[in-house]
């Protein structure tokens, strides 16, 4: 097989680590992974420096989501909305503390790294040692979520593992009704937002606590049609992201992916691997303005 008939190649390519698992074709890979973001460059003027301030991100710690055809995606948090969003909050002056449900390692998508990004590359060799030996989520509510918590927001990245086991977990639940209840920043992109039904697990929905809120996330039309058919997928999702969080009071302001993003109150969302970069830059300049740094 040629190089060319390679890239045109649509199939799922077989992930030989697990059974009836699959990787993206190369194909999908061609149309998404570009080699470099766009980012160019901080767009605040002064970081933080009162080094009090952190922000937990809550990673997927999951591999394989099962699809609905009995096929598993290998998957985990994509590489651009995780680490780019991270470089304009960490340049910012705030520290992140990584944590997973498990304390497992967070799983990376690999596959959609830009491979000639030094920015990129840069903060995830900076927070490599978190990212292996990450923060259990429990001990994060035990320990570091009282009165005097260093955490002024909460960020939750993309990538199609978020769908996995975060949507219904206790714990980020808790995380969720304690930022709200304290005032503090909820961060998420692309599938991240799937973060935000865990409010709702075993909860009434008429309660939710995120019902009337605008966002902006990844659409399902794609993830039911074209993620399918070129093969980035490797079948129908499990659930729907879009149409559970309309069902919850959810606003969902894009219909495609062009880099959108928005703020409704201090919930930040952006629709796609094309929102990291302004994603960040928005939080950044929203935790900045939060500590008076201007």
């Amino acid at each position: 097989m040629t190089v060319n008939n390679e890239v045109k190649n649509k199939q799922p390519n077989p992930d030989v680590a697990e059974h009836n698992a699959f990787f993206p074709s190369p194909y999908s890979l061609s149309l998404y992974i570009p080699k470099k973001t766009d980012f160019d460059g901080l767009k605040f003027n002064k970081p933080y420096q009162g080094g009090k301030w952190k922000v937990l991100m809550i990673a997927s710690d999951e591999r394989y989501l099962l699809m609905g055809n009995g096929k598993f995606f290998s998957t985990g948090n994509h590489p651009v909305e995780t680490l780019l969003p991270m470089h304009h909050l960490d340049q910012a002056g705030f520290e992140i503390e990584v944590a997973t449900l498990s304390g497992n390692p967070v799983k990376l998508e690999m596959w959609a790294f830009p491979s000639e990004d030094e920015t990129v590359q840069a903060v995830y060799e900076k927070y490599l040692p978190k990212f292996k030996q990450p923060l259990k989520l429990s001990d994060v509510l035990e320990k570091q979520l009282g009165k005097d918590s260093p955490y002024i927001g909460m960020f939750i990245p993309g990538g199609h593992a978020a769908m996995h086991a975060i949507p219904f977990s206790d714990e980020v639940k808790q995380v969720l009704k304690w930022a709200v209840a304290n005032d503090k920043y909820v961060i998420s992109l692309c599938h991240g937002p799937a973060g935000l039904v865990a409010a709702a697990h075993n909860e009434a929905e008429s309660d939710f606590l995120f019902k009337g809120y605008k966002i902006c996330v990844f659409p399902d039309s794609l993830d039911l049609g074209a993620n399918v058919d070129i093969g980035y997928i490797p079948g129908p999702m499990p659930w729907l992201l879009g149409e559970k969080l309309k069902s919850l009071g959810v606003e969902i302001l894009n219909e495609g992916i062009s880099g959108q993003c928005y703020q409704d109150r201090k919930l930040i969302t952006g629709d796609s691997p094309l929102a990291a970069n302004q994603l960040g830059i928005l939080a950044a300049d929203a935790l900045l303005k939060e500590v008076g740094v201007s």
